[in-house]
């Protein structure tokens, strides 16, 4: 059982995106704010579905667009299973 989704999704997001850890704030926009292109959403999206074993739909996964709208469809992903 993963604890603390947030800490992993926002390791994820350093990993992939270089982002100082202080930016990665629930309102933070993934494009707009940390520089994501689609290629970085693209790996961003494959490492939250290995790490946490779910599935991240695409018409999902484009919707996302801030650091909380993706910590909270995976906490919510993560409490079905």
């Amino acid at each position: 059982m993963i604890d603390d989704v947030a800490a992993e999704v926002r390791d994820i997001l350093v990993f992939h995106l270089g982002a100082d850890e202080r930016r990665l704030t629930d309102d933070a926009r993934l494009a707009e704010d940390l520089g994501a292109d689609s290629l970085d959403v693209v790996e961003i999206v494959m490492s939250c579905e290995e790490r946490f074993a779910i599935a991240i739909p695409n018409r999902v996964a484009t919707r996302l667009t801030t650091v909380g709208e993706a910590v909270r469809f995976i906490e919510a992903e993560v409490a079905v299973r």
